[in-house]
């Protein structure tokens, strides 16, 4: 069987590693980067921290409008699935690479499996909430994350092809933390002690575009009596400049950094501060309390468990939250499924086959 699977951006990277991985023992896959992450540090550092081979297609689609972007990826990818014809189309998660590619397979009559399915924040100004909503509706296999998402999708009407098979980036995690503590020196290059800094990421458009929020989180940042490490994503750092915004000097703003060093810095943060869902998780996953810069979120789990905070850009949750934020002591097992997500997704995807 021939599956063609998409990524685009770092998530996704993480998502292919360990899928392409069981794909290829059974099957043969196409690889597709849409180029929608098209920097070094955004793209090329995780295919080598991931050991993840070579695209087969790069689409160089790069940055532009939602819009633009979104339809550069439908008319590329589509050129693409016309050549190759596979069984599959495998999209993940809610970018707009998930989106362009499933539109130009449905089109072409070649069903598509969505990973991280069912998925909800509940925000419709969220450009992620519209990918992954429409994702959904064009699947034909849905494999669910958690049992919340499951339940999403029937509140929807939804329940044919639908899958609880556990979180891949759990996987993931599982398998490169202790990589990243055998091989990251990130933490001696920073010249960081464990449990002595914050990690800030922000990089959503609810945060980059509104200067107002990105005055606030960074004015609550420089609140903050303790060294901060915030790895800037590209639009952040454009933004920063455009509404000419200065931190204090114990607020590091670094390049992105590499998967395996981003677990490391994860790892050994006191607190971890985010906008991004798959930080959530791997805070989650890695016992490190998590503060989010957003007023909701998909990922309920890591809230109901005590892990997770909702802080918004409202400077003074943000200060509270991370002098007084305390989890529980553990966590319960299994929220995120048993580390062989990827290894279900194929067995149902074999047992389909052609369609």
């Amino acid at each position: 069987m021939k599956i063609l699977s998409i990524v685009g951006a770092r998530p996704e990277f993480v998502q292919a590693a360990l899928l392409s991985e069981a794909i290829r023992r059974q099957h043969t896959e196409i690889l597709v980067h849409t180029g929608q992450h098209y920097d070094y540090m955004m793209n090329d550092v995780f295919f080598r921290d991931l050991e993840l081979r070579a695209p087969d297609y790069n689409l160089d689609v790069g940055s532009g409008s939602h819009a633009r972007q979104t339809g550069e990826i439908m008319i590329r990818s589509e050129e693409v699935l016309l050549r190759e014809k596979p069984d599959w189309v495998i999209v993940r998660g809610d970018t707009n690479s998930t989106l362009g590619a499933a539109l130009a397979a449905t089109k072409l009559q070649i069903p598509v499996a969505h990973i991280e399915a069912g998925m909800r924040s509940f925000n419709r100004a969220m450009p992620e909430e519209i990918n992954r909503v429409l994702a959904d509706r064009l699947a034909d296999l849905l494999f669910c994350a958690t049992e919340t998402a499951v339940r999403n999708l029937a509140q929807e009407g939804i329940v044919s092809g639908v899958h609880c098979v556990g979180d891949v980036m759990y996987d993931a995690a599982l398998r490169f933390a202790p990589i990243a503590a055998a091989q990251s020196r990130v933490l001696e290059q920073l010249q960081l002690v464990p449990q002595k800094y914050l990690l800030v990421t922000a990089h959503r458009s609810a945060n980059t575009d509104n200067r107002e929020n990105l005055r606030r989180i960074c004015s609550a940042l420089d609140q903050l009596r303790e060294p901060v490490i915030f790895p800037v994503h590209p639009r952040t750092r454009a933004a920063l400049k455009e509404a000419q915004i200065e931190t204090r000097p114990h607020i590091r703003l670094i390049e992105p950094v590499g998967y395996l060093d981003m677990l490391n810095l994860e790892k050994h943060a006191r607190r971890i501060l985010t906008d991004s869902g798959g930080v959530q998780r791997e805070a989650y996953y890695l016992g490190v309390p998590c503060v989010t810069l957003r007023d909701e979120t998909e990922w309920v789990e890591t809230i109901d468990d005590g892990w997770n905070v909702l802080v918004g850009t409202d400077v003074n949750r943000i200060v509270n939250a991370v002098e007084t934020f305390d989890p529980p002591t553990d966590k319960p097992s299994g929220r995120f499924g048993d580390g062989h997500a990827s290894e279900k997704i194929i067995e149902i995807l074999g047992r389909m086959g052609s369609k």
